[in-house]
């Protein structure tokens, strides 16, 4: 199936990562030119998703160099093993946490929705996880349903415009997933498994898409939320 995204321009924030260079790797096989975004800038430009400013200055670029912004992926937000266990509902850890991922995400798809109302035109996908469907870990609870709550409420004040605001919430990410799938569990998926949907998300064929959170890998077992 062509996915209509030859010409098209993706930022992908966090490219340089175990999702987001498989999303990277997936655009530029659908002929799409994939900006790669991370802290440091390596194998692309420097954007850190914690600083307005940082943002602003790379979403301009991006528009600046190739005269056009189609799509943003956001896939920056630290490893959930990278959360201290024993910290899990400290509210400094929560409050950084959110910090890190939730609010990440929304100031690069306000700066990314300027560009794209003006166009008519835009696609913009939030990695969440499905630790946001169930208890047992405060911050991890939380600041993936916090990016999912604000990625709806963005899809909402852009509808009708032509630009889709959704997100993607993977179990655990391995290259390879176990099969069984255990009563309270997500089910484990691979990082391509998550760029295939995450580069249809970004597509032209996806319009009629917009709000959702769609889980990668069987959606938690036994649970229903969100």
């Amino acid at each position: 199936m062509d996915l209509q995204l030859h010409g098209r321009v993706v930022l992908v924030v966090g490219g340089t990562g175990l999702i987001g260079s498989a999303v990277v790797e997936r655009l530029v096989a659908e002929g799409a030119t994939a900006v790669v975004a991370s802290r440091r800038g390596t194998g692309g430009i420097e954007l850190d998703a914690r600083d307005d400013a940082s943002v602003t200055t790379a979403i301009s670029h991006v528009v600046r160099n190739h005269g056009r912004l189609d799509g943003v992926v956001v896939a920056a937000a630290p490893s959930a093993q990278t959360l201290d266990p024993t910290r899990n509902s400290d509210p400094a850890q929560v409050l950084e946490a959110i910090d890190a991922k939730a609010l990440a995400f929304l100031r690069v798809a306000n700066a990314s929705l300027r560009v794209m109302t003006e166009a008519g035109y835009g696609r913009i996908v939030g990695i969440s996880g499905q630790n946001a469907f169930v208890t047992g870990n405060v911050t991890g609870a939380v600041r993936n349903a916090a990016l999912i709550i604000a990625a709806k409420n963005l899809a909402d004040s852009v509808a009708g415009t032509g630009v889709t605001v959704n997100t993607v919430s993977p179990g655990i990410v391995s290259e390879n997933p176990a099969p069984d799938v255990a009563h309270g569990k997500a089910g484990e998926s691979r990082p391509m498994d998550i760029a295939n949907l995450v580069t249809y998300l970004i597509s032209p064929l996806s319009g009629a898409v917009s709000g959702e959170s769609i889980a990668v890998g069987h959606r938690v077992r036994g649970a229903t939320s969100l």
